[in-house]
């Protein structure tokens, strides 16, 4: 009878502890479950299908916004003033006031402009992405802290559990000790 009080007592602890894996493993499936979605949009974020235009538009606004752009218009700029401004009469196309080369000027900022923004534009639609890429990282994180404080709580749930289980058996082996120590003390 003892030997099958035994079994049962292990038996018990053993489906005990078979109920605790298993709420620890569908913590973590649904975890997982949670996630799959972050984790493919970050894995795998949308192809961005560029056109001509767009392209065209992102070369215009590097060249545009650099050094490179900057002193080789100011050296133009320089050469055009210089060569009207020195040439004889005939020979300068454009004499002092430069008309011609504010028309150019005018026309090269208003073509400039729009196609800057443009580039801008898409730019700001990147950052966007980015973002929101940020928002998944953090969300995910904060997923990850929420199933680990889950899993925490379960370990520590089950582990208050297996302490007062210990201290029951503590207190019937002690029972039965002070029984058997009565009987044998009554005995004699």
């Amino acid at each position: 009878m003892a030997r099958t009080k035994k079994h049962s007592e292990l038996d018990e602890l053993l489906t005990a502890r078979n109920e605790r894996m298993q709420k620890l493993q569908g913590i973590v499936k649904d975890a997982i479950d949670e996630q799959e979605l972050i984790i493919n949009n970050l894995a795998n974020p949308p192809h961005e299908e560029i056109s001509r235009g767009q392209r065209l538009a992102d070369k215009v606004a590097s060249f545009g916004g650099s050094w490179t752009f900057i002193v080789s218009f100011f050296i133009i700029l320089g050469a055009w003033i210089l060569y009207n401004s020195m040439a004889p009469k005939g020979d300068n196309f454009d004499p002092y006031p430069f008309i011609l080369m504010n028309l150019i000027l005018s026309c090269v900022a208003a073509l400039q402009a729009p196609v800057i923004m443009m580039s801008q534009n898409r730019q700001e639609e990147k950052d966007r992405k980015r973002s929101e890429n940020d928002y998944l990282i953090n969300l995910k994180a904060e997923l990850e802290l929420r199933s680990l404080h889950q899993k925490m709580d379960l370990l520590l749930q089950d582990e208050v559990r297996s302490i007062s289980e210990v201290q029951e058996k503590q207190f019937k082996v002690l029972t039965d000790m002070e029984h058997r120590l009565a009987k044998l003390a009554g005995g004699r």
